[in-house]
C-alpha cells in the first residue's frame, strides 16, 4: 500500500512538474515573442563610405607611422607552453621600439621591480630573444615557418611588427566590400586578394591577404585579419580606444592573436612618441656570456647508426 501510495505521489508530482514546465515554456515563448528591449540610449549614427574611400582611409593611416617609441603594458594568454616565459606574471609593463621597414625590439619587465622578463628583437630577417630567468639566449630566421619543439621559441618579435605598422593596400590589389554585423557593432569589411600563382592565368586560385574591418560609427580600424599562403589565418589583431597623439591617431589598446603559435597578447599604450628616428644600435641585442645558445632554425641532429645519444 504504501509502494502504490508513492507511486501515485510521483505521478502526481511528475505531472505538476511538467504542467509548471509547459507553462513556464509557453509563458516564455509568448514573452520572446511580444518583448521589446529599448536601447540604453539613442543608436549611434552609421558612417557610409565607398570601397575607394576605406583604401584611402586605410592607406592614410598606414602611410602616417615610420617609427615609434611605446611605454606599454602587455598581457600573455597562451597554454602551458608559455608558462615559463612570463611566470606567474599576468599584467607586465614593457617598451615597444619600432622602425619601418622592420625593425623592433620588444622588452617585458616585472611590475615594482623592474627587470626583465624578455629582450626581444628582429630586423626583419632574423630574431633575437634573451631569457634572463632560463639563461638561454634565442636566435633564428624571421620567416621560420615549423612550429618549435620547444614551444617558447615560437615567440617572436617580429610578430608584432605587422600589428603596429600596417602595410598600405596596393593600388591594383583586388578589393572586395561587404557589411558585417556582430551583437552591437556593425562593420565595413575589406578584404584583399591575391593570385594563388605568379601566373597571368584568369583561371589561377585566388587568395585571401587580408581582412580590414572598420567601425562604423567613425570607420576607424576595428580588426585585421592577416592570411598567409594556402589560407592559413596567420595573425589577428584588434584595434580599439583610438586616441590622438600629437597630431597622429593611434589605438590605446591593440590585442595579437596568433592561432598557430597558441598565444594571444595584448598590448595597452601608455605613452607614445611617433617618427623619431631611432638609431640602429637600440635594435642590436647581443648574447650574454654564461647563456645557452638556441639556434631556433636548427633540425636536431640525430646520432648515427650504433652512435648513443649525448
Amino acid at each position: 500500500m504504501r509502494l502504490k501510495r508513492t507511486k501515485q505521489n510521483f505521478t502526481k508530482s511528475s505531472l505538476a512538474f511538467s504542467a509548471i514546465l509547459i507553462g513556464f515554456l509557453g509563458a516564455s515563448c509568448a514573452v520572446s515573442r511580444t518583448k521589446v528591449v529599448r536601447p540604453s540610449g539613442a543608436p549611434l549614427p552609421r558612417q557610409v563610405a565607398t570601397k575607394q574611400e576605406l583604401i584611402d582611409r586605410y592607406n592614410h593611416q598606414a602611410g602616417l607611422v615610420t617609427s615609434l617609441n611605446a611605454g606599454v603594458s602587455m598581457t600573455l594568454t597562451a597554454g602551458s607552453a608559455y608558462t615559463g616565459v612570463i611566470k606567474q606574471y599576468h599584467e607586465i609593463n614593457g617598451f615597444i621600439l619600432a622602425q619601418r621597414p622592420a625593425s623592433i625590439r620588444v622588452i617585458g619587465q616585472a611590475p615594482v621591480v623592474g627587470t626583465n622578463i624578455f629582450d626581444m628583437v628582429s630586423d626583419g630577417e632574423t630574431f633575437r630573444i634573451f631569457i634572463p630567468s632560463q639563461h638561454k639566449f634565442i636566435v633564428g630566421p624571421a620567416r621560420l615557418q615549423r612550429q618549435s619543439a620547444k614551444p617558447i621559441e615560437n615567440l617572436r618579435p617580429q610578430h608584432l611588427t605587422g600589428a603596429v605598422f600596417w602595410d598600405a593596400i596596393p593600388d591594383r590589389a583586388p578589393v572586395l566590400i561587404e557589411e558585417a554585423t556582430d551583437e552591437s557593432t556593425r562593420y565595413y569589411v575589406l578584404t584583399v586578394v591575391r593570385a594563388g600563382d605568379s601566373s597571368a592565368d584568369a583561371t589561377a586560385d585566388w587568395e585571401i591577404v587580408q581582412r580590414i574591418w572598420f567601425d562604423r560609427v567613425d570607420l576607424s580600424v576595428a580588426r585585421i585579419e592577416t592570411f598567409e599562403p594556402g589560407g592559413k589565418l596567420g595573425s589577428d589583431v584588434s584595434y580599439s580606444v583610438w586616441d590622438v597623439f600629437g597630431d597622429i591617431g593611434y589605438p590605446r589598446q591593440i590585442v595579437l592573436s596568433r592561432p598557430d603559435n597558441d598565444y594571444k597578447l595584448q598590448i595597452g599604450v601608455k605613452k607614445v612618441t611617433f617618427n623619431e628616428t631611432i638609431t640602429a644600435d637600440r635594435f642590436v641585442l647581443q648574447q650574454p656570456p654564461g647563456t645557452e645558445l638556441v639556434n631556433a632554425g636548427e633540425e636536431p641532429q640525430q646520432p648515427k647508426p650504433g652512435e648513443q645519444k649525448p
